[in-house]
């Protein structure tokens, strides 16, 4: 990886990603890029894109974002949860970035989640019980979240894990 590669986070939602993201990127002087805002300012809500369009066509949508954003860099891009799952969008972000992943618990990100009125709607989590749902996706999801260097952001708060970051990130660019 070069100096200018980009930093990226990946990880189930509610984990962090946005809020630790817009820290990294302060402490390194980078701009910050949330894949699902800039859904949302091209292409209107989640939800509605997913209502009305279906999830393959969201997905298509992450896929281009993916190749636009893999030709940037200096980044640091936080990633909806299931965006590098795919395996084109891992290639094409991995060839100019160091991914890493952030887990909690799923009662932490249930709490999140539940707790946050800023966020849009999430629809993978539009069903009866949404706290069994977590647990299923992330079961579903674990074997390639394992994939990543994960830092845990349960009780810890941000800034800290941003610094941990920063430091990750300073360690792999020392020659």
């Amino acid at each position: 990886m070069s100096p200018d590669s980009n930093l990226i986070l990946t990880g189930f939602m509610g984990t962090g990603k946005t809020t630790v993201g817009r820290l990294v990127a302060e402490k390194l002087g980078r701009e910050f890029v949330d894949t699902d805002l800039v859904i949302e300012e091209r292409h209107g809500p989640i939800q509605e894109i997913f209502d009305g369009q279906g999830e393959s066509a969201f997905r298509d949508i992450e896929r281009a974002l993916a190749v636009e954003l893999g030709q940037r860099r200096s980044l640091v891009i936080a990633t909806g949860g299931r965006m590098l799952l795919d395996q084109e969008n891992l290639r094409v972000l991995s060839e100019n970035g160091r991914i890493f992943c952030l887990v909690a618990s799923p009662e932490e990100i249930y709490h999140r989640v539940a707790s946050d009125s800023s966020r849009v709607n999430r629809p993978l989590l539009d069903v009866e019980d949404p706290r069994q749902r977590i647990l299923e996706l992330l079961d579903e999801r674990g074997p390639d979240y394992a994939r990543f260097t994960q830092l845990t952001t349960d009780q810890i708060e941000p800034d800290v894990i941003a610094q941990e970051l920063v430091d990750l990130w300073s360690e792999h660019d020392t020659p």
